[in-house]
């Protein structure tokens, strides 16, 4: 459970830095192929490959290993979780863990999506 968590906030940085697996891999010291695998789920880091990721991203190893970004039912008990921000009807927020092929569609709907609510508001006003 704590590599999923862990990759899916090192593929998170790396989206948010825009940098990407081969700066990474480079700067932790490891084969961008080995990366892969990590990030693929066919490998499974040690404690120093993940404070060498960490160090790379310069962001404490600790806050890799946060569910931060859990969906807010996962996060609070059944029936207590409340939506922090209120979206437009019709659309859900969604916390998952994905494989880059399904992560790189999601984010493809993402900006459709952001695009139409973007417009929405704009009408709206």
């Amino acid at each position: 459970m704590y590599h999923d968590i862990f990759m899916a906030n090192v593929l998170r940085l790396l989206d948010e830095k825009q940098l990407t697996k081969q700066s990474l891999a480079q700067k932790a010291g490891m084969s961008i192929s080995f990366l892969s695998d990590l990030t693929n789920g066919k490998a499974n880091p040690s404690l120093k490959i993940m404070a060498a990721i960490a160090s790379a991203l310069d962001t404490p190893l600790p806050d890799l290993l946060r569910t931060a970004n859990a969906a807010p039912a996962a996060a609070e008990p059944p029936g207590q979780y409340r939506v922090v921000r209120r979206l437009p009807q019709g659309l859900t927020q969604v916390a998952a863990v994905l494989t880059d092929y399904q992560a790189f569609h999601v984010r493809q709907w993402d900006a459709a999506n952001r695009k139409t609510m973007g417009k929405s508001e704009d009408s709206s006003a």
